[in-house]
C-alpha cells in the first residue's frame, strides 16, 4: 500500500474544519443540516464556457459556476473510470485502493472502507443514487460487490449499470441496440431517448420527494455523458457549425515524449466503423469533436433541468452544490482519443462548488487540487466527524476564500498497457509551474522514462523537455517529491 508522508500535514486542518460549517455557513437555521446534491460528469475535460472554452455552450454550468466556486486546476488521481470514481468516492488514491483497472473492486482490497455517501447515510442522511457515480459493470469479470456499491446508500440505485453503448436509440427497435454501433448519433428524439435525460428525470422527482421531507438528503446524480458514444439529439448538434469548430491542436504527439506515454485508442476503436489502425479521417475527426461539444450541451441542459428543481422547490438555500467530472479526454490532440495517459488534457478536469452562506459567490481558484479533496470538504461542509484515514484535503478555506493557498503538486497515475496487465506504472506530478512524470517498471520500480513539461512556456505540452540540463535542479526536486508520495517499492 502506497504510503504519503508528505500529505499527512494537509489531515490536521480537517479537525479543525469539520464544524465549520455549521459555525459560519447556514446561519438561517443552526439546527439545519445542509443537503448535498452531488453532480458528476463522464469523460468532460475542462470544455465549458465558464473555464474559458471558446465552442461549448453550457449555460447552466455557466450559471452555477457563478453563485458559486470554479476550481480552475483540479485533477484526477487516474484518468479512467473506475479507479478515478473508487478514488474520488472513498477519498484515497488508486495505489492505496489497489484499483487501477475496471474490474477491480474497491470493496475487494479495502472492504470496511466508508464511502462518501455512506458517510452521510450513516450521519442520518438519506442517501440516494442515480446515474454512473460509481463505476458502471465493464467486462466479463464480475466482482464480488456490485459496482453500484449498495451499502453508500439508503435506497438502490438506478441507473448505475450497463454498458455505454447501450445508451442508444434504435428507431425499429424499443428494446435497443444488440451490439455495439457507431462512435456518434444523432436524431430528432427527445431527451428521454437517452440515459441522461432519464437520469435527469428522476432527480427532479427525488428532489421534489425531498422537498416534502424535513430529512437531510446526499442525493448524487451521475451523469453518463460525454462519454462515447457521441450521442445527443439533434438540437443540441444544431447548437453548432461543424464547419467552424477547431481542429485538434496540438495534433501530433509531443516532441521528446516516450513511445510508452501514449496509447493506441483501444476505446473509440472497439466502435464501429472507426479504422483499427492508422489515423482517422479529416471528416471523422470533425464529427467526433462536433459530437461531443453536443453531448456537452446535451449534458448541461440536464445539469439545468436538475437545478432548477432545486431552486423551484425551495430546496437551493440549504444545499451545497458540487459539479465534477471524473477525468478528461483527448479528441485528436497529441495524436490521441479518449482518456488513459498522463497528460493535461486527461488529467485536468471541472470542479465547481456552490455553498450557501460559506462559499465566495463567483469565486475563483487558481490553486491545484485534487478529486480526493471532494470527500473532506463535503464532510466538513456537513459538520461530519473529520476521518484522519483520507488523503484528501477540505477545500472550506478556499471556498471562503478562494486565494488561499492550494496543495503545493496534484499526483495523478495510469498503467501501460492501459488496459490488461500491468507492466508499468505512470506516475505525474502536478505542480505550478511543471508536469513531471516518471514511467517506472512495476517489478523493480526502476524508472525507464522521464517527460517534463513546462506550463509557463508550453501550457499544450508540446515538447518533452525532461532532458534539458536547464531543468536538471527541477527534476531532482519532483523526483523527490514524487519519490515521498509514490514509493518505488511499493509491492
Amino acid at each position: 500500500m502506497i504510503s504519503v508522508p508528505s500529505m499527512s500535514m494537509f489531515r490536521f486542518s480537517l479537525f479543525a474544519l469539520a464544524g465549520l460549517a455549521l459555525s459560519v455557513g447556514f446561519a438561517a437555521a443552526a439546527s439545519t443540516r445542509p443537503n448535498m446534491l452531488f453532480l458528476a460528469a463522464d469523460d468532460l475535460r475542462a470544455d465549458l464556457g465558464c473555464y474559458g472554452h471558446p465552442e461549448a455552450k453550457t449555460p447552466h454550468l455557466d450559471a452555477l459556476a457563478r453563485r458559486g466556486v470554479v476550481f480552475e486546476r483540479a485533477y484526477c488521481q487516474q484518468a479512467v473510470c473506475n479507479p478515478s470514481r473508487a478514488s474520488v468516492l472513498t477519498g484515497r488514491r488508486p495505489d492505496t485502493l489497489r484499483v487501477w483497472n475496471l474490474q477491480t473492486h474497491f470493496r475487494e482490497t479495502l472492504p470496511d472502507v466508508v464511502t462518501l455517501p455512506q458517510a452521510f447515510k450513516q450521519a442520518g442522511y438519506t442517501s440516494v443514487g442515480l446515474g454512473k457515480l460509481f463505476h458502471n459493470q465493464s467486462g466479463s469479470r464480475r466482482p464480488p460487490f456490485p459496482f453500484s456499491d449498495p451499502p453508500s446508500w439508503s435506497r438502490e440505485p438506478r441507473y448505475a449499470e450497463g454498458a455505454h453503448w447501450q445508451d442508444w436509440v434504435v428507431p425499429s427497435d424499443a428494446a435497443g441496440p444488440k451490439a455495439k454501433g457507431g462512435p456518434v448519433q444523432c436524431l430528432d428524439v427527445s431527451d428521454e431517448a437517452y440515459f441522461d435525460g432519464l437520469i435527469a428525470a428522476a432527480a427532479v422527482a427525488a428532489l421534489r420527494e425531498f422537498a416534502a421531507s424535513s430529512e437531510p438528503f446526499f442525493l448524487g446524480v451521475g451523469f453518463w455523458k460525454p462519454h462515447l458514444p457521441f450521442n445527443a439529439p439533434q438540437r443540441y448538434w444544431d447548437l453548432y457549425d461543424r464547419s467552424k469548430l477547431a481542429p485538434p491542436d496540438p495534433a501530433a504527439a509531443p516532441t521528446g515524449a516516450p513511445a510508452i506515454a501514449a496509447h493506441p485508442w483501444q476505446e473509440l476503436r472497439g466502435y464501429a466503423g472507426m479504422p483499427q489502425s492508422g489515423p482517422l479521417t479529416p471528416a471523422q475527426i470533425a464529427e467526433l469533436r462536433h459530437g461531443y461539444l453536443a453531448a456537452i450541451s446535451f449534458l448541461d441542459a440536464q445539469v439545468g433541468r436538475v437545478l432548477a428543481e432545486l431552486e423551484r422547490s425551495g430546496l437551493a438555500a440549504n444545499t451545497v452544490v458540487v459539479f465534477w467530472s471524473d477525468h478528461g479526454f483527448h479528441l485528436g490532440e497529441h495524436d490521441l482519443w479518449a482518456k488513459t495517459s498522463n497528460y493535461e488534457l486527461d488529467a485536468r478536469v471541472p470542479l465547481i462548488v456552490a455553498a450557501p452562506g460559506v462559499a465566495r459567490v463567483g469565486g475563483r481558484v487558481a490553486g491545484l487540487t485534487e478529486l480526493i479533496d471532494v470527500y473532506p470538504t463535503l464532510t466538513a461542509l456537513a459538520g461530519l466527524a473529520a476521518d484522519p484515514t483520507l488523503e484528501g484535503r477540505s477545500l472550506v478555506p478556499q471556498l471562503r476564500e478562494p486565494t488561499s493557498p492550494g496543495k503545493p503538486f496534484a499526483l495523478s497515475q495510469h498503467p501501460r498497457p492501459a488496459y490488461g496487465a500491468p507492466t508499468h506504472m505512470g506516475y505525474a506530478l502536478r505542480d505550478d509551474r511543471f508536469r513531471y512524470v516518471e514511467w517506472r517498471e512495476l517489478a523493480t520500480g526502476a524508472v525507464v522514462a522521464r517527460e517534463l513539461y513546462d506550463h509557463r512556456s508550453d501550457p499544450r505540452e508540446t515538447v518533452n523537455c525532461a532532458a534539458d540540463p536547464v531543468h536538471r535542479a527541477a527534476i531532482a526536486q519532483l523526483a523527490a517529491q514524487l519519490l515521498a508520495v509514490a514509493p518505488a517499492a511499493r509491492r
